[in-house]
Order: structure tokens, then sequence, then C-alpha cells
């Protein structure tokens, strides 16, 4: 099983932060086994042929949910989606993915509706483009996200309407041409943070700071809804493929990050 350290000290430039380092992401095993001080994090492609698995796996409520999309390609990517985590989950339970009774907060966080049954995992799920990440843990509240890149959505009018004072004025610094991946790596960490705490969209955006300059650490910097939450929660930055930004967020400090990819 491949595994890598989930915290390291990164001595990456800015100038080299385009240089993404290499991350092994391994084909995933049937019948997973997670420990409590470690992470998984699967790799899932949506442009990939449908399936009789996928089909078997959604729940009616997937299904019901997916006929909300107005367009088939996004409908088709959420029921990608949605199946490959009921196929993921179901591989740690032992169970039939589509008997997983799955429920979402009133912000719209998933879990499991039958806690008993469980086995003490946590997930979190992100999807952009034609990938999607599943984080998975055991006994620690987790967020993941990732997004792909586009340049046209990189402006400092977006970063000051969406970032903290203090992320628009690391992002206004940064060189021209790293711009687009600052801007995304402040994105992913804002967006894994406050899917972690659970609350969505709810939990104020200018009320914490995370890094935002290329090639330093993914970290949560200050919080002014918690002096606690820094020490609370571990960042780590993903690589799923070229042109994505991911960031995980996780409770407490585990020492070990699994990359699967899922098939």
């Amino acid at each position: 099983m491949q595994t890598t350290s989930l915290f390291y000290s990164s001595n990456r430039s800015a100038a080299g932060a385009a240089l993404a380092p290499e991350q092994a992401w391994k084909r995933g095993p049937m019948d997973p086994a997670i420990w409590q001080n470690e992470v998984h994090v699967w790799r899932a492609r949506l442009d990939t042929q449908w399936s009789w698995g996928f089909d078997e796996a959604l729940s009616m409520d997937d299904r019901a949910r997916a006929d909300r999309f107005r367009f088939e390609s996004d409908r088709r990517k959420f029921c990608v989606a949605r199946a490959s985590l009921r196929l993921i989950l179901g591989r740690y339970l032992k169970t039939k993915p589509g008997r997983l009774q799955l429920d979402t907060t009133e912000y719209g966080r998933p879990y499991f509706a039958d806690q008993k049954l469980s086995q003490g995992l946590r997930f979190n799920l992100s999807h952009s483009n034609q990938l999607a990440l599943i984080a998975v843990t055991r006994e620690r509240e987790v967020g993941v996200d990732i997004e792909y890149m586009r340049s046209d959505f990189v402006t400092d009018e977006v970063a000051a309407h969406f970032f903290s004072h203090s992320e628009a004025e690391d992002f206004c610094a940064v060189p021209p041409e790293m711009k687009t991946q600052s801007f995304f790596n402040c994105w992913t960490r804002k967006e894994a943070y406050i899917k972690a705490r659970g609350e969505g969209l709810y939990c104020p955006l200018d009320q914490f700071d995370v890094s935002v300059t290329p090639g330093e650490p993914a970290r949560l910097l200050n919080s002014r809804i918690d002096s606690g939450e820094v020490a609370r929660w571990s960042f780590k930055e993903l690589y799923p493929e070229a042109g994505y930004a991911a960031t995980l967020a996780v409770e407490s400090n585990p020492s070990k990050l699994v990359l699967w990819d899922f098939s």
C-alpha cells in the first residue's frame, strides 16, 4: 500500500510552484481498511464509461437529484460521482452500495443516516470538470475540494468578494503568471475547510485566512470565528492532475495520506 507523510515542510520557491510534485495514486483495493491515523483520498474520473455497477449503486434519492440538472452532461457527472462515492464506501463497509443510507445536514453535508453501521467512517466528496475526489477518514472530520483552474474566472474583483481582506492583499501581490494557481489555492483551501466544519457557505468566508501564495504549504493561518481552529485543522495540497487545484482539510493531525485511483 502506497502511503506518504501527510504533512511536510515545503522548500519549493514560488518560482517553482508551477512544477507540482508528483503524488503516487495507486489502483484502489476492493477491500480497503483504514486506521484512525490515516486519511484516504480516492480519485475518480467522471468521463468514464457508464456501467451497470454505477446504475445499481444509485439510490432513488440520487436519481431524483440528478433529474433536477438542466444539462445531460451535468446530470451524468453527478451520477458518476455519486455512484463512485457509494461504491467506495461499500468497499469499506462490505455492503451493497445501493443499500447505504446517506443523508445530508441542513447545510448540505452528506453523512451516514445510521451511525451504528458506519463503523466511524467520515467522508466528503468534491468534483469539477472530469475528476472527483472522495476523502475517507475514521472518527475525524474531513473536507476536500477540487477545482478545474479557469483563468477567465480569476480577477481581483472576484477575490475581493470571496476572500478575506488579508487573502485578497496576498493575492494582489502575486506575480501575474501565478495568479491562477494562487486564486485556486485560496479557493480550494477555503472550500475544503468550510466543508470539513460542516457549515458550507453558512460559514463567513471573511472570518478566516488561509495561505494563498504558490509555493507555501496549505494552511489555516487565522480564524476570527474561534482562535482554537488553527490548531484543530490540518491542510494538505493535492495534485490530482495537471490543470486542477485541490485541498484536503482534516481534523487533528493524521500521520498518513493514502491516495487511491478508483476503478
